[in-house]
């Protein structure tokens, strides 16, 4: 059983965010790599409480050349994806409907704040999110902003170790778009990796 880990220290912290380098062989990455064909973009996730409004997670999604999840200590896994140190590939519609779907449930909802980028500018953060190397426990906000930090742009963004105060900056950049992600999945999500496991394991296409 997998369950959200925060990358924050609030009093309910279920646990620490691991951060052990993991490094996919160039045959799987390879055949992995999806291009949605859709304006390059970048997408901050926070993982936020329902309850308490606390932050518990931060993510960035690449969405240029090929779309690439950034999530710095994440626990988010799935047989079809993999990892080079917290760059997860071959994020197709289905992957990314999926990774929320993860995180978003009774007591934590996701959102998904979505800014348009140039083209150079989405390589240029594949690039340097690749180049970061696995991230240490309770780091998530703290790496995702000095990502953000490190581009054209996005300088005047706070260096945090807060999902929250990263997001609220973020969303203030001109041009972002802000969906909020709810589910009334129990913290038990067990049925939810058992669920999108289901493709690999059967070879059966899901509803997503």
């Amino acid at each position: 059983m997998r369950r959200l880990i925060i990358c924050t220290v609030f009093p309910l912290a279920l646990a620490a965010c691991g951060a052990e380098p993991v490094w996919a062989p160039d045959e799987a990455v390879n055949a992995a790599r999806y291009s949605t064909g859709n304006a390059p973009s970048i997408t901050l996730f926070t993982v936020i409480g329902t309850t308490t409004g606390a932050g518990g997670h931060s993510a960035l999604m690449i969405d240029g050349s090929e779309r690439v999840i950034f999530d710095p200590a994440g626990t988010w896994k799935h047989p079809t994806v993999p990892e080079r140190n917290d760059v997860d590939y071959g994020i197709t519609d289905r992957m990314y409907k999926f990774y929320i779907d993860y995180h978003a449930r009774e007591t934590w909802y996701v959102r998904e704040q979505i800014l348009p980028v140039s083209p150079a500018l989405a390589e240029a953060f594949i690039d340097r999110v690749e180049a970061n190397g696995a991230v240490p426990k309770m780091m998530c906000a703290n790496e995702t902003s000095q990502v953000l930090r490190s581009m054209p742009g996005f300088e005047d963004l706070p260096r945090t170790t807060s999902p929250l105060r990263l997001s609220k900056a973020f969303g203030q950049l001109p041009g972002v778009v802000t969906k909020d992600h709810y589910d009334n999945d129990p913290d038990d999500n067990s049925g939810v990796l058992m669920i999108q496991a289901e493709p690999a394991r059967h070879g059966t296409n899901l509803p997503y």
